[in-house]
This record gives structure tokens, sequence and C-alpha cells, in this order.
């Protein structure tokens, strides 16, 4: 009975069926006379019946698939090219991991969803400060910032719904400094009952090109042991501190990677670490039970994206070199093999500026890196217009370059 639901009136597609109908009855009497009679002029006629119904069947399937189409897609004919285009080419995209939190994990996301729509981000969850922090605490849920901002990265959706995820309130007592996004996916969580599915519902109506999945289902914390022997708890206290940091450690120390990390980097043509905080971003997803172990093993692709800017409280000083290091004390060395760095320079203005935060550009020291036997890739990766931070599409092109020539080759 539902497909006699098409025949009703106004459905936009009737005539076209029975034109399709018509023109199939066309071709097969056209074809019969063709094959039966004799008369050279008969077989003309059949011949013209038969193109007048390819014609009609061309018109009348063309028609019907407007019609379905126009539903959906009201807007314009770009908009479904669009379509086709990710369902058809980033569909058959690499299969891309990328580890971390923060705003550089969402900057990369960026960049690579205009490659692969096979994307999946595996943010963590110890972040304790601003909304997060907040709704972490009163309705004992994971933090949803990190995820909110990855989820936006990757969205496909219109603009205004991005913004309305990353619109944050700015005025009410207990509202003030929330996002819409962060209240969205506490809430769906709490209509779900759990915080995996409100990531899924949340991926549909922003109708993002990947996955997002949390780095771990268990409530943990971040620990940083300074060099001083002094230890500080909690990702946000912890760049605070102003203390060089010796390492960070997570409690539970047995908390586990949810399966679908796992599974996702089994699966994974590429690992892509940061770019994004070291020791409250990156460190912190690898530190994750089975992760790290997980990268290791893989005979793999795996890139760290070295920071472009030193950051107070966590790497003052620090070179790339210095980046890489602090990620192998935490893990093991066959967790990268492969580094991308920074190599432009930085307009004076924004190092003045920078530097008034305590911050500097990390010195790209690449024959150091080469000689850890990692190979490195230097190159112009930034956007210094405002501010200094990874330019989305040079990085996601050097990536994407590389993938192609690992798949290549084989190897690094």
């Amino acid at each position: 009975m539902k497909k006699l639901k098409w025949l009703i009136p106004g459905m936009g597609v009737k005539r076209w069926i029975f034109l399709v109908i018509l023109s199939v009855v066309l071709i097969s009497m056209g074809s019969v006379f063709i094959i039966v009679e004799d008369n050279p002029n008969s077989k003309t006629g059949a011949s013209v019946i038969i193109i007048i119904g390819i014609i009609g069947l061309v018109t009348g399937i063309k028609k019907i698939v407007t019609s379905v189409v126009e539903v959906f897609l009201p807007a314009s004919d770009a908009e479904l090219v669009d379509i086709v285009y990710q369902k058809r080419y980033l569909e058959r995209g690499s299969n891309i991991v990328a580890l971390g939190g923060g705003t550089g994990l969402s900057v990369l996301l960026q960049g690579l969803k205009d490659y692969t729509s096979n994307i999946t981000a595996i943010v963590t969850v110890a972040d304790d400060g601003g909304s997060s922090g907040r709704l972490r605490e009163e309705f004992n849920v994971l933090p949803p910032g990190d995820i909110r901002n990855c989820l936006v990265a990757l969205a496909d959706t219109e603009p205004l719904m991005r913004k309305l995820f990353q619109f944050r309130f700015e005025e009410g007592e207990h509202l003030k400094g929330h996002s819409f996004g962060n209240l969205f996916i506490t809430a769906m969580s709490k209509v779900t009952g759990d915080f995996e599915q409100a990531i899924k519902e949340s991926s549909k109506v922003l109708a993002i090109r990947g996955k997002v999945i949390p780095s771990t289902l268990s409530k943990i914390k971040l620990l940083a042991e300074h060099q001083n022997g002094e230890l500080t708890e909690g990702e946000s206290k912890i760049p605070e501190k102003m203390n060089p940091i010796k390492k960070v450690f997570l409690e539970p120390k047995d908390c586990e990677a949810t399966e679908e990390a796992l599974e996702a980097i089994r699966a994974a043509d590429a690992v892509i670490l940061g770019p994004g905080s070291l020791y409250t971003s990156v460190i912190p997803t690898l530190l994750i039970r089975g992760i790290y172990q997980e990268v290791a093993r893989s005979k793999i692709l795996k890139i760290y994206v070295c920071n472009v800017m030193t950051q107070s409280g966590e790497t003052e000083g620090y070179t790339a070199s210095d980046h890489l290091k602090a990620i192998l004390h935490h893990t093991t060395p066959e967790v990268i093999n492969t580094c991308i760095v920074n190599t432009a320079a930085i307009p004076i203005n924004l190092v003045e500026k920078y530097k008034e935060q305590g911050a500097e550009r990390v010195e790209p020291d690449k024959d150091i890196i080469e000689k850890m036997g990692y190979r490195v890739i230097g190159a112009n990766i930034v956007d210094t217009e405002d501010v200094v931070r990874h330019n989305s599409y040079k990085l996601a092109r050097i990536i994407m370059n590389l993938i192609g020539e690992y798949t290549r080759k084989g190897s690094i």
C-alpha cells in the first residue's frame, strides 16, 4: 500500500511514472516490429518509435529524480553537486584518525574534511575548566567542550547551525559562560542516558563528515608533576602554576579507551597527533590505556604536528624537538614516524604580542629531530592575521600528500 502513495495527486511524480511506462511500451513495440517485419518502411517507422520511447524514458526518469531531490534539496543544483561530491568522492578518501583536543584539533579537522569523510577524531575528556568544567561537576557528565569544537569543525550543515553551537551566553546568572553546544550535548546525554549516544545524535544534527568519539568514558583527572617535585591536579590549573612540567598522568591510571577508538586506530591509514596543547590535550589522549600502544603497533603513517608557538605555563622555551621528546617520554618511540613543523617567520607585531603573554615561536630544529630518527617536513603552515595558528588548508594539503606518498611507496 505504501508504494501506491506515489500515485496520490500532488506528489509530482505520477505523470512521469506514466511517461516511463508508456516509453517502455513504445520501445518494446518498436523492437517487436523490427524483428517480425520485412518491410524497410515498417522498420524505419519502428526505429522512430524506439527513439521516441528512449527519449521519453530518459525524460521520465530524469523528472522523477528531480521531483524527489527537490523535496530534500530545494535551494540549488550546486548543493546537489556538493552532496554527490561528498558521498562519492569523500567516502573513498583515506581513513584518518586525529588525536588531541582544544582549538588545535578542530583547526586540523576543518581542513581534512575537504579531502575525506573517513575521519575519526579521538578527543580528550580531561577538561575541568570553564563551561565544560561546570557542566562536568553539576551534571556528572564528561566535559563536552573539546568534543563540541570538533563536531563544529566537521559540520556540513548551515553556517547558522554552526554559529548556534558555538554561541556563548554572556548574561544570566546560571547561563553566563556556557556555550549552547555544551548545553545541547549535556541535555542529549541525559535524554539518551549515554554520552557516546549523545555525541552520535549531535553529529546527525550537524551532519558531520566523519566521527567524533571520546578517548575514554571514564571520568578522569589530569595531574602534573613539576620539575621541583610539586604536584598539580586539574587540567585547567596546570598552566596557571607557571612551573616547568616533568610529566603528566591520569587518575584513575587504569582508565581504558573506548573500543570504537581502538577500532578506528586499527583501521586507519594515518594517525595524526596534534596540533594542540602538549601537556593538556595531546599527551592526555595518548595516556588512555590502549591508545598509544595501538598506535605504536600500527605500521602506518604516524604524524606529529608540532605547535607553532610555545604555551605559557606548559612549554616555555621548547623547541620542536622538545615537544617531540615530551611525547616520547610519556609513550614510546614507535608512536610517531613523521613530524610537521612550521618554518615560516612570524610578523614582528604578533611576536611582540605573544611575548607579552609569555609565548614565542617554536624553533623548528629539524636537524635534531632527524638525528632522533624521524622524518621532518618543514613548511609555511600558519595563519598570521590576528593570531598565530595553523592554516587548516595548508596543513591538510601537506598531510594528504604524505598519505598519498606513503600509500604509493608502502613505507616512509
